[in-house]
This record gives C-alpha cells, structure tokens and sequence, in this order.
C-alpha cells in the first residue's frame, strides 16, 4: 500500500498523535545537534577572537589641578546675619513679605509649596505666633490652616475676638519644613529676624506664643510650655518697646491632649482681660 500523500490533514494529524503516544515533544533535526559543543565554540570564539585595536596612546598630561566643589545652598550662620540686615530695611509688613519672599537663604523654601506669611488684621491689638506651617498651611497659604486653624478659631471666639478683624497670625518659620518635621535650630535662627521685625511692625498691644518653640525664640526661655504657661512674660523689640506676652498650648497639642483644655481657657481669660487693661 502506498503513503498517503505527507501533506494530507488525516495523515499528519495522525503522525502527530503518534509522535505523542511515543513521548515526542520538541521537533528535531534529522542530524543530531550537539549543543553543550555548540556553547563550548561559542565560548571559545570569544575568548580566542583578537582584541579590538586601542586607540593610539597620547602623550601624557600633567594631571589638571582639582577644581573646587560647587558650593552647595546649606544654610549657615552668614545667612542669619544676611536675614538680619535683610529684615531691619523693611518699612512695612509688604515690604518684609517681600523681601522674605526674595530670600533664598534659608533651604526650607525650596521644599515648600509657597511662603507662609500671616493673616488677620495687622491692625490689631493681639497677635499670635506659632512655629511653623503644616501641610494645610503649606497648601493655603496661611498660617494655622485645617483642623488647628478651626480649634484657634473656636478659641479666639470664646473670648469674643474674630480672627480676621481681632487679631494676626504669624509663624516664626515662614516656610513648610518637609514632612513636618521640626524646624531646625539653625532654620529657626535664620528665619528669627523675619517675625521678629513682623511683630515689631505690627506691634500689637499683646503677644500670644503657642506652643513651646516659639517661646523658647521670642522669650529666651528654656522651660517647657506647660511651665511657661498661665505666666505672663516680655518680648523686647529691637526698637526697645516690651510687649506683654502670654505663652500658650499649641491648637495641635490641644487636638492631642483634650484635657489640657482647661488650661488653655485659663490662659485665653487671662489674655482678654491683659486686653481690657490695655484698652483703658
């Protein structure tokens, strides 16, 4: 009986079937390839093949002297000092946002999402100075943004101030340090020159530090906040006006610690009644 022709479906698909009964699973060539040799050739080939010609060798140069690194934008004490100069020209609170704007002397300014200046009416007897913005400032533009925004809202408005006409809000850092964190010793002092001329351009009847880095700064004080609290101190301006100032939880701290409420009212009692005095 002759073959079916090899190209007929039934035949090939029974070739097939028999290829697989009898444990054919990869097609082959009718010469057996042996390729553990093949590698070896291969192997061989590269290491035996002539090395590529090198290019011709120049005379040797004496070695260039070693150029000094690029300064990099780290902040230091020349940059407290420059804020200082900077700071003492301002004339106005729009001539010293600007000029802070236009500083480039302290390294938080280029994480931050914008420069946090104050709000409130600069007019106003009272101000209040907290460390530095969140990330709801950072986004807003304002200090005490968000949840601690609302809290010193609700606080100011127990003892009868509204925020956007009674009283200004400032931080001692004008810009968002990253992820939150605190401020630096260093960042903190290159920044002091700036709220320390906003206050004294403000110059308000009475100061309010919340939390404890801002009295540490404004006040020289070295006593946590809990201690310093309820304690009326002085902030001394360059021009030599003293300021009475109260030191007082942070709205954070309070949003932390709920019971701690308690003496934050004591001390928002003692601040309209500094306020009443004043006042005549």
């Amino acid at each position: 009986m002759s073959a079916p022709p090899p190209l007929d479906p039934a035949y090939l698909r029974e070739l097939l079937l028999f290829y697989a009964d009898a444990g054919v699973d990869e097609a082959l060539l009718d010469a057996p390839v042996d390729r553990i040799a093949e590698v070896a050739a291969t192997q061989l080939a590269r290491t035996a093949s002539p090395a590529r010609e090198l290019p011709r060798q120049q005379p040797a140069r004496a070695p260039e002297p070693a150029r000094p690194a690029a300064a990099m934008s780290v902040p230091d004490d020349a940059q407290a000092a420059r804020a200082r100069e900077l700071a003492s020209k301002a004339q106005s609170l729009d001539e010293l946002r600007e000029i802070l704007a236009g500083f480039d002397g302290c390294n938080l300014k280029f994480t931050a999402k914008q420069l946090v200046f104050g709000d409130g009416n600069a007019a106003a007897d009272l101000m209040l100075v907290g460390e530095a913005p969140g990330r709801d400032e950072d986004i807003e533009g304002i200090p005490f943004a968000g949840r601690t925004g609302s809290l010193l809202d609700r606080m100011l408005a127990a003892i009868g101030i509204d925020r956007s006409e009674g009283a200004y809000i400032a931080n001692v850092v004008s810009w968002r340090p990253p992820g939150n964190r605190a401020p630096t010793a260093l960042e903190t002092e290159i920044c002091r020159p700036f709220i320390e001329r906003q206050i004294e351009l403000v110059n308000p009847k009475v100061l309010v530090t919340l939390g404890g880095p801002p009295a540490k700064v404004l006040l020289d004080a070295n006593d946590a906040v809990l201690r310093l609290r309820g304690t009326w101190k002085v902030h001394r301006t360059a021009s030599g006006a003293e300021i009475p100032t109260m030191p007082t939880l942070h709205p954070l701290y309070l949003l932390r610690n709920p019971a701690h409420k308690k003496l934050v009212w004591r001390d928002l009692l003692e601040i309209r009644a500094k306020l009443e005095e004043l006042r005549g």
